[in-house]
């Protein structure tokens, strides 16, 4: 008997890779005082799209160009 995947499972892709970082103590004291300001709840989410953010960024910013 299979398992049944809750719908909204299946829409998205499943996270399974993890990433793990280290921050000093004055990083660490940022991301926090960023989180109580803006009252983020998940961390994660908030790293995992600032980081594709910046890479998407970088992408656009590297493609050649037609005059280049």
């Amino acid at each position: 008997m299979s398992k049944q995947v809750p719908a909204y499972k299946v829409k998205r892709s499943l996270r399974q890779n993890k990433i793990s970082i280290l921050l000093n103590d004055s990083e660490m004291r940022v991301l926090n005082k960023y989180c109580d300001r803006y009252r983020v709840r998940n961390r994660s989410k908030l790293i995992r799209e600032t980081l594709m953010r910046a890479f998407l960024k970088q992408f656009d910013k590297d493609q050649p160009t037609l005059f280049d």
